[in-house]
C-alpha cells in the first residue's frame, strides 16, 4: 500500500467517524422542546452549542474531502503555497494539511 493510499484510508475512517457524530448531533437537534419554559431555555442553549460542534465537524469533513481529492489528482503532500513537499510527519499529525511547516507558520 502506498503512502497516499494509507493516508486515504485514515482520512476515510476519520470522515466516517465525523459523519456518525454529526448524525447523532442532528438527531439530538431535531427533538421537540419541553413544555417548561426554563427547560426550553436550557435546551436552546444546548442546541446552540451542538450546532457549533456540528459546524466544526462539517468543516473538517469538507477539508477531508479536499484532501481526498488531492490524493486523487496527485497533489496531496505538496504545499499549496510554495510547492515543496509537506513532511510526512506533518501529514501524519494533520492529514488535511495543505501547507508545509514553513509556510504554515
Amino acid at each position: 500500500m502506498t503512502k497516499n493510499a494509507q493516508f486515504a484510508t485514515v482520512l476515510k475512517a476519520r470522515f466516517k467517524d465525523l459523519l456518525d457524530r454529526a448524525e447523532i448531533i442532528e438527531d439530538d437537534l431535531r427533538h421537540p422542546l419541553d413544555a417548561d419554559f426554563s427547560e426550553q431555555a436550557v435546551d436552546l442553549a444546548d442546541d446552540e452549542a451542538l450546532e457549533g460542534i456540528d459546524d466544526a465537524l462539517r468543516a473538517e469533513m469538507k477539508q477531508i474531502g479536499y484532501a481526498l481529492a488531492r490524493i486523487e489528482n496527485g497533489t496531496y503532500g505538496t504545499c499549496a503555497q510554495c510547492g515543496n513537499a509537506i513532511a510526512e510527519e506533518r501529514l501524519k499529525a494533520r492529514p488535511i494539511a495543505t501547507r508545509c511547516i514553513a509556510c504554515a507558520s
